[in-house]
């Protein structure tokens, strides 16, 4: 008689965030549902002029970006005005996976169109997860950034992958409002740094901490 196998173990669980994750989440959200439209309004203006005078910026063929959602820092103000200095703007599309192709944004009637999970995504032809790569400049969604700019998103890893296909030396900068930097973000072994953080009050830069800092 053959001799038994020994049972099969079950998968390991994924582990989720951790517990100080998740409290600093839901205390910035809980921060955002209270601003009024005229105050998201008002840091969207701010977060143009900002943006728009970093160098990098001024010298970009192409900047990454993304069309914010609810009370998130404004982006549609600064869309407007890259594509009205002449830059090239590529947004995200969100794929089944949580990965992220990306699509240039014309800025046409119909252009953006609803898509999964509340977003606005383009319609035009898709390029690639790859396509970040080619960013001067990439903009991207954040609920906090540490003193040394550690990001903390919304926990999807989305942007966690994009940053990682980031060439070394592009200006990487989280869009947040002024509370949300310096904040003491929780790492993980995914997680991916920035360079800059642009706020209302202005554009901070990080400096480079060595292999896995803001420098990558």
């Amino acid at each position: 008689m053959a001799p038994a196998h020994p049972p099969a173990h079950p998968p390991a669980p994924t582990p989720g965030p951790s517990p100080a994750k998740v409290a600093l989440r839901d205390q910035v959200l809980t921060a955002r549902n209270r601003l009024t439209p005229a105050e998201v309004g008002a840091h969207a203006r701010a977060l143009v002029e900002h943006v728009l005078a970093a160098p990098e910026v001024r010298r970009a063929a192409t900047v990454a970006a993304y069309v914010s959602v609810g009370t998130e820092p404004g982006t549609g103000l600064l869309l407007d005005a890259l594509l009205a200095a002449g830059r090239r703007v590529v947004l995200p599309v969100l794929l089944p996976d949580g990965d992220l192709d990306w699509a240039v944004h014309t800025g046409a009637p119909g252009g953006l169109a609803p898509a999964r999970r509340g977003l606005l995504e383009p319609t035009s032809e898709r390029l690639g997860v790859d396509a970040v790569a080619t960013a001067d400049v990439v903009l991207v969604p954040g609920l906090a950034v540490s003193a040394t700019g550690l990001r903390m998103g919304r926990g999807g890893g989305s942007y966690d992958r994009a940053l990682g296909r980031v060439p070394l030396g592009t200006l990487t900068c989280v869009l947040l409002y002024d509370a949300e930097t310096d904040r003491a973000v929780p790492v993980e072994p995914h997680d991916r740094p920035v360079t800059a953080a642009a706020t209302p009050a202005g554009l901070r830069r990080f400096a480079p901490t060595g292999p896995g800092g803001p420098g990558r």
